[in-house]
C-alpha cells in the first residue's frame, strides 16, 4: 500500500461549520477594516469602502475557494498564507485592471497590513492550540 493510499484511508478531522463561518466573517471584516483604515488615512469618505474593498474581497473569495479554506480555516499554513497572497495579488491585479492605484508603496502597505490581519489571528489561534496540547 502506498503512502497516499494510507493517507486516503485516514479520516480527516472536520472543522466545525461554525468555525469556518466565523473565520470567513472575520476575514471579510478584516478586509473591510483594511479598506476603511486606508480611506480614513487619506481623508477619503467611508462611503467609498466598497469601492476600495471589492478587489480584495474577490481575491479573498478566490482564495477561500482555491484552498477550500473551510476545511481548516484557522491553519496558518498553507490556508492562511494562501488566503493572504490571493487577497493581495488578485486584489492588486483587479485594481490595476480597473484603473485604481497600485503604487509600490500601496502594495507594501497592503502586504503588511493584510498579513497582520489575516495571518495574525490564525497565528494566535495556533499558539492557543499548542498551549492547550502542552
Amino acid at each position: 500500500m502506498t503512502s497516499s493510499q494510507r493517507n486516503a484511508s485516514r479520516p480527516v478531522p472536520r472543522t466545525p461549520a461554525r468555525t469556518s463561518v466565523l473565520c470567513l466573517i472575520a476575514d471579510v471584516v478584516l478586509v473591510l477594516a483594511f479598506a476603511a483604515f486606508g480611506r480614513s488615512a487619506h481623508g477619503e469618505g467611508l462611503a467609498g469602502i466598497p469601492l476600495t474593498a471589492w478587489p480584495f474581497l474577490v481575491g479573498l473569495a478566490c482564495g477561500w475557494l482555491a484552498t477550500r479554506a473551510w476545511r481548516s480555516p484557522l491553519a496558518l499554513a498553507p490556508t492562511g498564507l494562501l488566503l493572504w497572497l490571493s487577497t493581495v495579488v488578485i486584489g492588486m491585479v483587479l485594481r490595476q485592471l480597473t484603473g485604481q492605484g497600485t503604487h509600490w508603496s500601496f502594495v507594501v502597505v497592503t502586504l503588511v497590513v493584510t498579513a497582520v490581519f489575516l495571518l495574525g489571528y490564525r497565528a494566535i489561534a495556533a499558539g492557543v492550540r499548542r498551549r492547550k496540547k502542552a
